[in-house]
């Protein structure tokens, strides 16, 4: 099994591909210098193989690299944060009580 994540900026997404089928994604909106991540969704098929997790690393390793901050509105991030703290950084420290960080 293949995968790749893909950023889609037309589509405002990461997603994640295994070999040629789009298994699933991690969807943002723009704001700024900040990237709000909105929703991830894996399709079912693809569910327990630790997909979500990757593309939600990927796209924060994106946003982190392109110097912008996260808001976690999406519950799969914030869960992502809570195992993977090196990341909480991204998000502005005035705003993280308002996520549970």
């Amino acid at each position: 099994m293949a995968t790749e994540v893909k950023h889609n900026t037309e589509q405002t997404r990461f997603e994640i591909w295994v070999d040629d089928e789009m298994a699933g994604f991690t969807e943002y909106k723009p704001r700024g210098e900040q990237r709000a991540f909105i929703h991830t969704e894996i399709a079912d098929k693809f569910g327990g193989k630790g997909l979500a997790m990757q593309v939600i690393r990927e796209a924060l390793d994106a946003t982190r690299e392109e110097g912008l901050q996260l808001l976690p509105y999406c519950p799969a991030v914030r869960k992502f944060l809570t195992k993977n703290a090196d990341y909480v950084a991204l998000v502005p420290e005035d705003r993280r009580a308002e996520f549970d960080l």
